[in-house]
């Protein structure tokens, strides 16, 4: 996949203060969203907004465009 995350958001959200045990418990987000940021993949636009807003940052401080090689078959 072409967008990546820059940074690691688990770790800058527990930098935050924010650590999954009270994320969860907060209900900030589910589960499922912390596991695919984990995995590195993309979640949902509201829970981009939310890390966001968590972190005091924009989109682009969390995610980059990477240009993937052509397939060359």
């Amino acid at each position: 996949m072409p967008i990546k995350y820059k940074i690691d958001v688990i770790a800058a959200l527990k930098e935050a203060g924010y650590n999954t045990t009270r994320i969860r418990k907060e209900k900030i987000m589910g589960e499922a969203m912390l596991q695919k940021i984990r995995s590195g993949q993309m979640v949902s636009w509201a829970t981009l907004e939310t890390i966001c807003g968590l972190l005091n940052c924009q989109p682009g401080d969390l995610l980059e465009y990477v240009r993937e090689a052509p397939d060359n078959r």
